[in-house]
């Protein structure tokens, strides 16, 4: 499977070129408000104009598809890596509307949205304040933690820490475990269980085996790496509970509900990995590795499906079997995990195959990056680029599914490409296979076509 499924650089439009057009997108997509920034919307068509007809389109915020914490810190990366401080300073303004604008309670709730056309805050997607998923708070918690690898401001950093540890402590104290030792896919806004659908009060079928609840464990594994938590009994505990019922691995989005989705195999292994270095137990590696990440080999796309280019991706799960790309970057993240860990080569090569193949999908001309790739007509002709029967969505959530790949692309650049001296004095980046990327020159990608 992984010779069919290996994709070669494209030279003519490099996974640098892929990476610096989706932040010049994400970019195109965030408005002032006050001393911070925030985008516009969490859906976008491929000109950056919001989608008010959508549950997404008039929402921003840290919440899962809105994603400002995740998307601000990618965008802070890539400006840092070309030498851009006005990409910093916006990314810097995002992270600050979350922290200065009400998302954070003093009790440890992180809101997920505002609703950009009342500025009324809501917990979740469906515009209201029944449920959110716990695991998806985490996640936004979690990616405070990391924003704090890339700063220079203590203060920020103590301020985010604080935030996350807050977050951490809501969260122990009030979700309850179900009987099966997990977490319920949703709560209500006390932390009690919540265990209907997101879009009825019909039972969600996969409401105590949800990958959502990975999140919260990914967390409190973080906390403690960090020596911000001085247990790691619980965090054995959970561990041992995923590990023997054999994962649990259902939809992490929303508002799908299969027993099986890729991202939450990636998640996880992602989680499981840190917490074999932190609890020191080869068993729990090992079932990263066989289960986790060997999980994703079924989702694998080895040919080009229906006329669309689908080779090198991952589809979601097999009731939607669309190829969202902020999954198949998540993986990508996960196989530079494993190669970083264990330098097998074949991890590297499923990587950039997976960056190789979403550098496949950009449209327009502001770097629009599709949300997925609808190579079986699940979403509908009616939402495809061109209007064709198969093919990309033409809309995007642009702090996520237009920019998760930035962050498994800078991984990659930083640790297993090289840069050189051009004969302009400008420098050049190669990838591991001696590829030429493109110029690290922040005019030669982020000025408007």
């Amino acid at each position: 499977m992984k010779d069919h499924f290996y994709l070669e650089e494209n030279p003519n439009y490099t996974i640098l070129n892929s990476a610096a057009d989706s932040v010049r997108f994400a970019l195109s997509c965030l408005e002032p408000c006050g001393r911070h920034w925030r985008a516009i919307s969490s859906f976008v068509n491929t000109e950056g104009e919001p989608q008010p007809w959508h549950d997404f389109g008039t929402l921003e915020g840290p919440g899962w598809a809105a994603n400002a914490v995740g998307g601000a810190h990618e965008l802070y990366l890539f400006g840092h890596f070309i030498g851009d401080e006005s990409i910093k300073e916006k990314a810097l303004g995002l992270l600050q509307h979350v922290l200065d604008c009400d998302f954070c309670q003093d009790d440890g709730l992180i809101i997920g949205y505002r609703e950009t056309d009342t500025d009324q805050k809501v917990l979740n997607f469906k515009h209201n304040n029944e449920w959110f998923c716990p695991g998806s708070m985490a996640r936004i918690a979690y990616q405070m933690l990391q924003w704090c690898d890339a700063l220079l401001d203590d203060r920020l950093c103590r301020t985010l820490e604080e935030r996350a540890l807050w977050c951490a402590t809501w969260i122990a104290q009030r979700v309850p475990r179900l009987d099966n030792g997990w977490f319920p896919r949703r709560v209500t806004r006390s932390g009690a269980p919540y265990p209907y659908r997101a879009e009825s009060h019909h039972l969600d079928p996969i409401f105590d085996r949800s990958g959502d609840g990975i999140q919260i464990l990914q967390l409190w594994i973080e906390l403690a790496a960090r020596d911000l938590i001085g247990t790691t009994g619980t965090i054995a505990q959970l561990v041992t509970t995923f590990i023997n019922s054999g994962g649990f691995f259902g939809s992490v989005n929303h508002d799908t509900y299969d027993i099986s989705e890729n991202v939450s195999y990636a998640i996880a292994f992602r989680t499981l990995l840190r917490a074999a270095d932190l609890l020191n137990d080869p068993k729990v590696r090992r079932f990263a590795y066989d289960v986790c990440l060997a999980g994703l080999d079924r989702f694998k796309m080895t040919e080009n499906r229906n006329g669309v280019a689908t080779k090198g991706l991952l589809y979601m799960e097999d009731s939607w079997n669309t190829a969202y790309l902020w999954e198949n970057a998540e993986a990508a993240s996960a196989y530079l995990d494993a190669f970083a860990d264990t330098g097998n080569e074949s991890f590297l090569k499923d990587a950039v195959t997976i960056l190789r193949a979403i550098a496949q999908h950009h449209y327009g001309h502001k770097g629009f990056l599709t949300e997925g790739v609808d190579w079986d007509n699940v979403v509908g002709a009616e939402h495809h680029i061109d209007g064709t029967p198969y093919g990309a969505i033409r809309y995007t959530e642009p702090l996520l599914n237009n920019l998760h790949h930035v962050e498994a692309a800078l991984h990659y650049f930083h640790h297993w490409c090289v840069k050189r001296k051009g004969s302009d004095g400008v420098v050049e980046l190669y990838d591991h296979e001696n590829n030429f990327l493109g110029r690290l020159k922040k005019a030669d990608y982020l000025d408007p076509l």
